[in-house]
């Protein structure tokens, strides 16, 4: 059965989606069946992972409020091995629909347990808030995975974030479930400056050995990777940023075992 990976943190610009599409396709290089699921509004990941947004009517918030089979909505990709529940673009009252079900923080969890056994991992991009959406996130989740951008302010927001995932903890405990923060991943780091290394140091101090061995550099073959709409990983195999990917995905790995 697969585990779930919530990868979350409300703060914008931290690297979830370059994360969760780049996991993805270096956890696939290492021959794992991955399902990708792009929670974000803006529907980045569905982009970078080849699909147009214009090819298909259904998406992963009608799964999430009009009771869409979660099964029917998945698309596969390019990659054999990933497979991608899309979003789109939406000024649609989604999280008023949720709010609106009385297993509203359950509706991702329900829906996920009919294709879990498919999948090595799944993959869950999660939107900049902590909203129901969210919470359907993690509550449908095994663990989190906390990208924390390696610049000024980075742990601002976390305790906000840390409380979230207790309350989601509390909630599964009475199903007998678990949530645990599977890793916390230092992102765009600037080798160049001193203030990103002191960053790296205080979320160390804090999260212990929560904290990815792997860094992720800043390094613009990801912002390239982007705007063709791929992963790093596919664009420049051999780029600082591709290997760290690579490297994060066998610890992930190592985690999961």
């Amino acid at each position: 059965m697969g585990t779930v990976i919530s990868i979350a943190n409300q703060k914008g610009g931290v690297g979830k989606t370059t994360t969760a599409i780049n996991l993805a396709s270096s956890l696939s290089y290492l021959g794992k069946k991955v399902l990708l699921i792009d929670l974000d509004y803006q529907a980045n990941a569905t982009t970078c992972m080849g699909i147009d947004r214009g090819s298909f009517e259904k998406s992963v918030f009608d799964c999430l409020t009009d009771d869409e089979q979660l099964a029917n909505v998945i698309m596969k990709t390019d990659n054999p091995m990933i497979d991608v529940l899309p979003a789109k673009t939406t000024v649609d009252p989604v999280e008023e629909k949720i709010i609106m079900n009385s297993n509203r923080d359950f509706i991702l969890h329900t829906q996920l347990s009919v294709v879990k056994e498919d999948y090595d991992f799944i993959l869950i991009d999660c939107p900049p808030s902590l909203g129901y959406v969210t919470t359907n996130a993690m509550m449908a989740s095994d663990g989190v995975i906390v990208p924390v951008q390696c610049e000024f302010l980075a742990m601002d927001g976390l305790t906000q974030l840390l409380n979230t995932i207790r309350l989601v903890q509390s909630k599964k405990k009475v199903n007998k479930e678990t949530l645990t923060i599977f890793g916390v991943l230092l992102t765009m780091l600037d080798t160049r400056v001193s203030s990103g290394f002191q960053v790296v140091n205080e979320v160390k101090t804090y999260f212990g050995e929560k904290v990815f061995q792997t860094i992720i550099p800043r390094n613009v073959s990801c912002s390239n990777a982007t705007f063709y709409g791929v992963p790093v990983t596919e664009f420049s195999p051999k780029s600082k940023s591709s290997l760290s990917y690579r490297q994060l995905a066998k610890e992930v790995i190592l985690r999961n075992e």
